[in-house]
């Protein structure tokens, strides 16, 4: 039944070939590459675009599933339990080392170990479009960018002056989605407000007898208001909340009935533009606020090791940023920036456990920093094909003092039709304030830094009908931060000691060759191993990249049946991965190989009303297949949804 099934769906139905994406039109302009707006055809950089097309047809999908489609992404835990935490892995790299930003602004958790931005707090029906830019991009972006940026575009005003959108969908383990916006745009004001929530009962997060399903409920609210005060001015307040609640367990394969979690995730701010005689002026500000709150009871069980827990983590960032771009002449463009980035924190832990009670406090007084990056960059086109982008960035840091990163990205558009291009860039992430100063702190921590290099090929056919992308990459990473524990003192304190080291293939083509008919595919390799320097000078060299695949492969073909009906499906397949696990029971560290597995996902829609309504059905996994993604942990079987999307 299930080979039948396979069949029927291979033949009848496939995915929307993402429209406008970067492998997909030559002259698409995409903003992440530069900071400006640029055709793809004119750098060098790898990129690929989540469109407002794509994001219509997500059906039951979060934006992390949505991410995990495109080449060289594997977000762990992107079909586990919609609670889950997510683990965003570009090109294989530690997910500390992929940037979040919003709007182009970059967004952290300053109360996190690793501080990088959780992709939960951001709902996908506030969304207008997704820019995926991967190798090292410090230079414009400063730290963290070391694998890339995943800049997340947020809805604006629309072209009408009011305008009225909402979605409805319901679906498996008791799901249901909602969001309602109005936008517009009236003489010198445009607007957007979203309001989006997300609620399911969930599955049994953890593999364990008689576990009990771990809910999630998320609630978010977004706000754009633009006006120009005048022809040549342009100001943008925005504000973002998004409040989830959820139920978790103590950890791999230990199920917790009362174990609960609070988040709240706040962005506000303001951009500004300023119109200049040969470029534009930019103003970013922006204040970003997480406040988490852990709690364990222990009323209806007590599966971990403390009878009461609590856990409190807040943390604040100020970032400013001013950055010009310059139009020297008709091929040179110049960007001229500077930004401020100043965090603290607040973090808070009691337990009453088998020793006792335990309490650890550490406050915003201790647990902060800042630090400034200025940096230069340029853009020379040319009318015959070459172009070449280079910049420079100096950061300085409060603690640690400065340091330096550099690109060089030459590339060579050849009659329109093959595009070569080559990047060399460094990239740095500076140490967290957990990292720095917490009690496993080192003050003395140096940021982790890189060296990244790129070689790779783009094809485009007459009329843009097939196209494809070969790359090749390169990483290396010194001074990676380390978690060491003397056996003899048993202290324990972060240290720079580890060197690592990356390589990959990716390899993705579209064809719209046949009317209403696309088809698009990905293959992608990734390697890598750290090298850790023991006490007796040793070097050991090993694989480390747990829980995210070698090889993955994906498909996706689409039909435009009529003009109303639309059919797709996505096919997915994941290589072996390896994995660890804490042991509650023997106190020890166990390493396990995940096996392979494969997920076939069908899709449909039909609008009516002049397109104004569309209903759709998504079914994600049909085949059901049994797969595990972190061990200990539950995946998802087959899960159906359905709803209604209006826009008026």
């Amino acid at each position: 039944m299930k080979k039948k099934i396979f069949i029927a769906a291979a033949v009848l139905i496939s995915s929307y070939a993402q429209a406008q994406d970067s492998t997909k039109l030559l002259d698409e302009v995409v903003i992440t590459a530069t900071k400006f707006p640029l055709k793809t055809s004119a750098t060098g950089k790898v990129l690929n675009v989540i469109t407002q097309e794509e994001l219509q047809k997500a059906g039951g999908r979060d934006i992390t599933q949505l991410i995990t489609e495109k080449t060289g992404v594997y977000i762990n835990g992107f079909n586990s339990n919609i609670g889950k935490d997510k683990s965003v892995y570009v090109r294989g790299a530690n997910p500390a080392f992929t940037l979040i930003t919003i709007d182009g602004i970059p967004v952290y958790d300053a109360s996190g170990i690793g501080g990088n931005f959780d992709l939960r707090n951001m709902a996908i029906d506030n969304v207008e479009r997704i820019e995926i830019l991967k190798g090292s991009q410090s230079t414009l972006y400063g730290s963290d960018a070391i694998a890339g940026v995943i800049n997340i575009i947020t809805k604006k005003g629309g072209t009408k002056a009011l305008g009225v959108n909402g979605l409805a969908s319901y679906g498996s383990n008791n799901t249901f989605r909602g969001n309602m916006g109005v936008n517009g745009t009236k003489d010198k004001i445009d607007y957007s407000v979203n309001y989006s929530n997300t609620t399911t009962k969930g599955i049994n997060e953890t593999i364990s007898v008689n576990g009990d399903r771990d809910g999630y409920n998320q609630n978010s609210i977004q706000a754009n208001i633009g006006f120009k005060p005048t022809n040549k001015v342009y100001l943008q307040p925005f504000f973002r909340y998004t409040q989830v609640n959820g139920d978790i367990d103590q950890g791999a394969f230990t199920d917790e009935q009362d174990y609960t979690y609070k988040q709240k995730s706040t962005q506000l701010g303001i951009k500004s533009a300023v119109d200049l005689n040969k470029g534009k002026l930019n103003i970013l500000y922006s204040h970003n606020i997480i406040d988490r709150v852990f709690i364990d009871d222990s009323i209806k069980s007590r599966n971990g090791f403390d009878a009461y827990s609590k856990g409190a983590y807040k943390g604040k960032e100020h970032y400013i940023e001013a950055f010009a771009g310059i139009d020297l002449n008709k091929t040179v463009k110049l960007t001229v920036g500077g930004d401020f980035r100043a965090s603290n924190s607040d973090q808070l832990y009691n337990s009453i456990g088998f020793f006792g009670p335990f309490k650890t406090a550490l406050g915003k007084d201790s647990l902060k920093q800042n630090q400034v990056g200025l940096y230069v960059a340029a853009t020379i086109a040319t009318q015959k094909g070459f172009n070449i982008e280079f910049g420079n960035r100096l950061n300085i840091h409060s603690e640690y003092g400065s340091n330096y990163v550099f690109n060089i990205n030459p590339s060579y558009l050849i009659n329109n039709k093959v595009k070569l291009f080559t990047n060399l860039s460094s990239g740095y992430r500076v140490p967290s304030l957990y990292q720095l100063y917490s009690e496993y702190g080192n003050k003395q921590l140096k940021p982790e830094a890189s060296l990244n290099t790129e070689l790779g090929v783009q094809y485009f056919s007459k009329n843009n009908q097939f196209n494809a992308r070969v790359v090749y990459y390169n990483r290396t990473i010194k001074d990676v931060m380390f978690f060491y524990f003397n056996s003899t003192t048993f202290q324990a304190q972060y240290i720079n000691q580890d060197k690592q080291k990356d390589n990959g293939l990716e390899l993705e083509a579209a064809y719209t060759g046949v009317k209403n008919l696309s088809l698009k595919g990905f293959f992608n390799f990734v390697d890598g191993n750290i090298s850790t320097k023991t006490g007796a000078g040793k070097d050991t060299t090993f694989f480390n990249l747990l829980r995210r695949p070698k090889t993955s492969f994906g498909l996706n073909i689409g039909y435009q049946v009529t003009k109303q009906l639309y059919v797709s499906t996505n096919i997915a397949a994941f290589g072996k991965r390896e994995d660890a696990y804490f042991d509650n029971t023997t106190f020890t560290t166990k390493y396990v190989t995940l096996q392979n597995y494969a997920l076939l996902n069908l899709y449909t829609q039909f609008s009516f009303n002049k397109n104004k309504v569309t209903v759709f059905v998504d079914v994600r996994n049909i085949l059901d297949s049994g797969y595990i993604e972190v061990s200990g942990y539950n995946a998802l079987g087959t899960t159906f949804f359905g709803g209604v999307r209006f826009n008026f």
